[in-house]
């Protein structure tokens, strides 16, 4: 796959609707999701891209510079960061930031010049290279306390992503029936949930979910949705995610099985992204800059009490569980 195609492929789940709602949080009595705190990565002109967070508060993420150069970086719980993080083998200034667990271990991605994506395990300052066996582009996307984790990896350089898990070692692949592609973006630490995305042969994306019987639930669309994605999940099965309607605008999404959410809108931005959700109900994601066209601002928020949810689609249902080779 060449590099410019794979990059566009990549950025197309970053940026996969407008960076650009209204304030949808209802009272506190009833249950709201309520941000705490914004930041950004030090620096001119980045923006910032969380991706999960941990039981800790730390919370992994990447940003892209003026440059358009992306680089994985920590935000800690006490409010630092990380120096840039580059896997040592990309060559073309594309290192992603995917997941993080209790104990700091990273898990993410990086382009080399041939255009193919591949994964890395970051524990302390060691890096441990890893595809899935016999792959020619390996995705991470999440790593969960006991060290599982999840992702999609592509079999033969055509650009079509099968979704993984790997759970003690034994990695299982499977796919949406009839889908493009598709993408596991993270286990909660229960093992009883994976959720993630997957793109129809419209090329319209959709969430979905695995329960612990490896029974695939799809799709997941809020009503009005023309593309959902499924980004994080706790052990109280609370998932968060984002939607966009029909009128450009994209919406966070908080979802709880089997088919309830609630919408969420960052103060004067038409983008919000839910990306990742921990035990305790905190959330990072980001959020468009309506001034400043292109850029994003990461965001802490907090579930408080039970958000009031509204039916979702109706739901299918498959088996669909296969052990990769």
């Amino acid at each position: 796959m060449k590099l410019k195609q794979i990059i566009i492929s990549i950025l197309a789940v970053l940026f996969v609707f407008p960076l650009m709602g209204t304030f949808a949080q209802q009272a506190a009595s009833s249950g709201s999701i309520e941000v705490i705190t914004t930041f950004d990565y030090p620096g001119t002109g980045n923006s910032t891209l969380p991706q999960k967070i941990n039981e800790r508060g730390d919370v992994v993420g990447e940003y892209i510079d003026s440059n358009g150069v992306a680089r994985a970086f920590v935000r800690f719980s006490d409010g630092s960061f990380s120096d840039p993080i580059v896997d040592p083998n990309d060559t073309v200034g594309f290192t992603e930031g995917r997941g993080i667990n209790n104990s700091r271990t990273i898990a993410g991605d990086y382009v080399i010049s041939d255009g193919t994506l591949h994964s890395f395990f970051l524990s302390g300052s060691t890096f441990t290279e890893y595809d899935v066996p016999g792959t020619v582009q390996t995705n991470l996307l999440s790593i969960n306390d006991p060290g599982d984790f999840t992702g999609g990896f592509d079999p033969d350089g055509s650009g079509v992503f099968q979704a993984f898990v790997s759970r003690c070692g034994t990695i299982t692949s499977f796919s949406v029936p009839g889908s493009l592609s598709t993408f596991a973006y993270e286990i909660n630490n229960n093992k009883k949930l994976v959720v993630g995305y997957f793109i129809d042969a419209a090329g319209i994306l959709h969430g979905y979910y695995r329960d612990a019987h490896g029974a695939l639930h799809f799709p997941i669309d809020p009503p009005g949705s023309v593309g959902t994605i499924l980004f994080g999940d706790n052990n109280r099965n609370w998932v968060v995610g984002r939607y966009a309607d029909s009128s450009g605008v994209t919406h966070g999404l908080f979802f709880t099985a089997p088919n309830n959410f609630f919408t969420f809108d960052y103060p004067g931005s038409t983008f919000t992204s839910l990306n990742g959700i921990n035990a305790q109900g905190f959330i990072c994601g980001r959020y468009g800059d309506p001034s400043m066209p292109g850029i994003a601002h990461g965001i802490i928020a907090r579930v408080r009490g039970t958000p009031p949810t509204k039916a979702a689609r109706p739901e299918m249902k498959a088996h669909n569980s296969r052990s990769a080779r």
